[in-house]
């Protein structure tokens, strides 16, 4: 640096230099630190209610509706069960498991259950028991009308599907369906049920002669 230049420029100067010097200086990279997941959180305990999707039950005929529950962690369920109401009357109460026909409830799903916590000897500590609860309204559709459906009894079809398919024998020659009022109708014992003559003849019947 010109040692004739008056002190103020000099300074300036050297300033200048020093802030050229830092900027083409290469930034330090400090590495980034990831946080690793606690051991609580991997290994959190939890038990969920979870609410009970739309149903459809088969035509005439009923769906059935179980709990829906997930557990993790230290726990152990103990119970679930469902109550179920529909227009203020209860149809089931504390039912592990409920058949319901087409139509819409008030469902209130219950679970108890424990947690525990392990000691340094690795033995379990348990809680008391613990409940939780989770009311809905459930929707338990109509199924389709089917062409064709099983007897209701040894010699009875259902009234919506009442053409008698009878099987003498593995033949499909040998199978014969018939129709109300015809003269072995009352005698004959189905083997399947249906609903037009023509959903008998597609399942490979023919039709009787009386």
């Amino acid at each position: 640096m010109n040692p004739t230049l008056p002190a103020r420029r000099r300074g300036r100067l050297v300033a200048l230099v020093t802030a050229v010097t830092l900027l083409a200086a290469p930034l330090a990279v400090v590495p980034a630190t990831l946080s690793a997941p606690s051991a609580s959180a991997a290994t959190a305990t939890s038990v969920t209610v979870k609410k009970i999707g739309t149903k459809t039950a088969p035509y005439k005929k009923k769906a059935t509706v179980k709990p829906s529950v997930t557990a993790k962690g230290k726990v152990s369920v103990k119970t679930k069960t469902l109550t179920v109401a529909q227009r203020g009357r209860y149809v089931a109460k504390n039912k592990t498991s409920v058949a319901l026909r087409a139509g819409t409830y008030t469902v209130t799903t219950k679970v108890t259950y424990k947690t525990y916590k392990l000691t340094s000897a690795k033995k379990k500590v348990w809680s008391g028991t613990k409940t939780k609860k989770l009311t809905q309204k459930l929707v338990v559709k109509q199924g389709k009308k089917p062409s064709r459906t099983t007897p209701v009894s040894e010699y009875n079809c259902p009234s919506w599907a009442p053409i008698k398919g009878n099987r003498t024998t593995s033949h499909s020659t040998d199978w014969i369906y018939h129709v109300p009022g015809g003269q072995y109708y009352k005698k004959t014992k189905p083997e399947e049920c249906f609903t037009t003559e023509a959903a008998a003849r597609k399942a490979g019947y023919r039709a009787s002669k009386r």
